[in-house]
């Protein structure tokens, strides 16, 4: 695991300057790179887009839909009997009944509780981490002050220390959902 030292920035130029301010304090391009961090949930970890596999509105959903079948299936059985009682209907129609009434109450059910689930706001994201250019620099024990230094210098805000791999001059393991390690010496004067 490699030792990265990085800092947030609200624009491309001035994480490019502080570049610039990074290689003529000795440290080479292998060992910087600049990227953006989207906002929070928008990393799109998965094939639909999002950071969760579940859409974190519908998360109640089989719950709705599990009661919505029990409520349906008992309506249009009651429907079905009054029909089979009053018109002398086949038992087939009750059964249809029954059925219909299942699946229209799941989908009764299912919505209700995603309704709910956003009305009430159950959804945020939690993430630690605000979207901005991240400017990462590779660097040793001896020369990961310097780094932040620097960057806290040139503008950068929330200066992070983490571990990761660092392939081909970029943070091949970077996870934008982890929350960041400020190193409090250099955080603490800006809020």
């Amino acid at each position: 695991m490699s030792l990265i030292v990085a800092g947030r920035f609200t624009t491309f130029p001035a994480a490019e300057a502080a570049a610039h301010r990074l290689f003529a304090n000795g440290f080479v391009e292998e060992d910087v790179t600049l990227f953006f961090v989207n906002p929070r949930g928008q990393h799109a970890r998965y094939p639909l887009g999002g950071d969760e596999d579940v859409d974190p509105g519908a998360r109640d959903t089989p719950k709705g839909a599990g009661k919505g079948v029990t409520i349906g299936a008992v309506a249009g059985a009651i429907v079905g009997a009054g029909l089979f009682a009053v018109f002398h209907a086949p038992l087939l129609v009750s059964a249809i009944a029954a059925g219909v009434g299942a699946y229209i109450g799941s989908l009764v059910g299912a919505m209700s509780h995603t309704h709910e689930a956003s009305r009430h706001g159950h959804w945020s994201h939690h993430e630690e981490r605000d979207s901005g250019v991240l400017l990462a620099v590779h660097v040793s024990p001896d020369t990961q002050m310097e780094a932040a230094r620097v960057l806290r210098e040139c503008g950068g805000s929330t200066i992070e220390r983490a571990t990761g791999r660092w392939q081909q001059g970029r943070w091949a393991d970077f996870d934008p959902t982890r929350p960041p390690t400020p190193i409090s010496e250099l955080n603490e004067g800006r809020a």
